[in-house]
């Protein structure tokens, strides 16, 4: 019988999708800044869900994001935007993580960021804009369907900027946790 390692454990998993959910949650509900034309607001929350893609990969960041976010509306008062949000988000991380999962795997040895060596800069690029497109798209969608085009064209600039914000903070925070946590890089499944 092969003995699993607590990280490959199903509770392990549940549990730190979990706190990922609640922490994503947190972030988008500390710093909210409305935007008048759609009554959406831009948040952090892409901080906690590029860190969620970068560090644990797309089934964590698909879930922890979309649902940590979907809940952070519902609770600060924006429920007829969380299903939206939990796709939007949701698949944000996803794209993210899928994309910086098939770097690692096709360049192992030459980016392997779980080895602690740089990713490929333009395959993060790559990752990012995906992320930003989906989001930002899907909120645009949504949107000129909700409350007009006019309207969501005018909350597409915030929408970037909080996916830029995310990267600003996601890839440091990355950085930062696993220079003080290494075994966090076992973590990926």
């Amino acid at each position: 019988m092969e003995e699993r390692g607590i990280e490959t454990s199903l509770a392990f998993k549940v549990s730190t999708i979990t706190i990922l959910t609640a922490i994503t949650a947190v972030f988008t509900l500390a710093v909210r800044i409305p935007v008048a034309p759609t009554r959406g607001y831009i948040n952090l929350g892409d901080v906690a869900i590029y860190f969620s893609a970068l560090t644990f990969g797309p089934l964590t960041a698909l879930i922890a994001g979309g649902l940590g976010t979907a809940l952070a509306d519902i609770i600060g008062g924006y429920a007829q935007y969380a299903p939206i949000t939990f796709i939007a988000h949701g698949f944000q991380g996803f794209v993210i993580g899928l994309i910086v999962r098939g770097l690692l795997i096709r360049k192992k040895d030459e980016i392997a960021i779980d080895k602690g060596k740089r990713l490929d800069f333009i395959g993060l690029v790559l990752a990012f804009m995906s992320g930003t497109i989906v989001m930002a798209g899907v909120y645009l969608l949504a949107e000129a369907f909700m409350v007009g085009l006019g309207a969501a064209l005018a909350e597409l600039p915030g929408n970037i900027i909080q996916n830029v914000a995310g990267i600003a903070g996601g890839i440091p925070l990355t950085l930062a946790i696993r220079k003080a946590y290494p075994p966090i890089l076992n973590f990926r499944w």
